[in-house]
């Protein structure tokens, strides 16, 4: 917003001629406007403020000799011309002299009289050729370059792919001058750098998810058992965000890497009291139904917590609104499905694999105490 993109997407225009700008960002705002999926395209408004435009008439001023620069004072005094310098103690002020307001619209500007070297006064309007134009309302500069924005929302389809498409487009139909260059921002730029940053954040997260997993329970298989509630809770989010219609977005991602934390804290309860029964000499099959039993409960609660945590972000319609909502349905319909694989899964990974890790085997029946 800062930068005067309020829109998904933000193509910014580079170059020097504001006309060619302004030329350009027509036709790329057509190209776009027929993209899938493309709302909202506007034109950042970088012209329409009338300007009066004076322009010294040289044969005239040299008929008359009248130098320029006499001409030109008039002209200035238009504006604010100083004249002098105003002290009140410490303080300074500029003293400045203009037209009155009856002398600054055209018809006038043309009467307002000129000195001649004889002593003569000549109307303005006679050494120059006055006229009202448009002129630039303001002059955006970024990186030391003139820019003009095409904005644009994007609805009904995803936002990354939108860029690419109009990317494409742009290269093909809109040919830019030397100098001239289109660079994207908006929400899209956010994106891509949160992509960056989350290609290195959520390998780390879930590294370090396992590390203290492997540090709790000292043990690789069971370690592996627990982590394998992650892509049960991936599953349940994916869904989730299908189900009520919101696309991939950072936040989205965001209440990913929060959900990885939360999907393998069931499948630690479970575990450990899976490796509490055997350690007490309780036959594998025996011990995982117990454990499922026992922590039935535990593992509801901390999955209900989660959830209904975040069910009023999820149900958000306010300010912010769009941020809450993909993260906690992300993270509520991760949770439930990660809770409920875990209870039917896990079971199943210690039966069919047995207790394995670098603990103590199953004891036989034998042996059981």
């Amino acid at each position: 917003m800062v930068a005067g993109v309020r829109s998904d997407v933000g193509i910014k225009l580079f170059g020097d001629d504001l006309d060619v700008l302004k030329a350009k960002a027509k036709e790329i705002e057509a190209v776009v406007r027929k993209l899938p999926g493309a709302a909202d395209v506007t034109i950042e408004q970088v012209t329409g403020q009338p300007v009066l435009e004076v322009t010294v008439d040289q044969d005239a001023i040299a008929r008359h000799g009248i130098p320029a620069r006499s001409v030109l004072d008039v002209v200035e005094a238009m504006g604010v011309r100083k004249a002098g310098e105003i002290r009140e103690g410490q303080r300074r002020f500029d003293l400045g002299v203009r037209l009155s307001e009856e002398y600054r619209d055209a018809a006038a500007v043309r009467a307002v009289l000129v000195a001649g070297p004889a002593g003569e006064r000549i109307p303005l309007g006679r050494l120059t050729n006055i006229k009202e134009v448009s002129g630039p309302t303001t002059i955006q500069r970024e990186w030391g370059k003139r820019r003009i924005v095409v904005q644009a929302n994007v609805r009904g389809a995803d936002l990354g792919r939108f860029v690419e498409i109009a990317r494409q487009a742009i290269d093909e139909k809109v040919k830019l001058p030397p100098g001239y260059y289109v660079r994207f921002g908006g929400q899209f730029e956010h994106l891509a750098r949160a992509r960056t940053r989350l290609a290195i954040v959520v390998p780390l997260a879930l590294a370090l998810v396992f590390f203290l997993l492997y540090v709790s329970s000292r043990q690789v298989m069971d370690s592996v058992r627990i982590f394998s509630g992650v892509p049960f809770a991936l599953v349940g989010g994916v869904v989730a965000l299908l189900v009520r219609g919101l696309p991939f977005s950072v936040s989205a991602a965001v209440g990913f890497v929060a959900l990885f934390g939360v999907a393998v804290l069931n499948g630690l309860v479970l575990v450990s009291r899976i490796r509490q029964l055997l350690d007490r000499g309780v036959e594998l099959a025996e011990a995982v139904r117990e454990a499922a039993r026992s922590r039935l409960r535990p593992v509801l609660m901390t999955a209900s917590v989660a959830s209904l945590g975040f069910l009023p972000m999820a149900l958000a319609t306010g300010p912010g609104a769009e941020v809450q909502r993909p993260l906690a349905t992300v993270v509520i319909g991760g949770v439930l499905s990660s809770t409920i694989l875990t209870l039917l899964v896990l079971p199943v990974l210690f039966t069919a694999f047995g207790a394995g890790g670098h603990g103590d085997p199953t004891p036989a029946e034998g042996e059981r105490t």
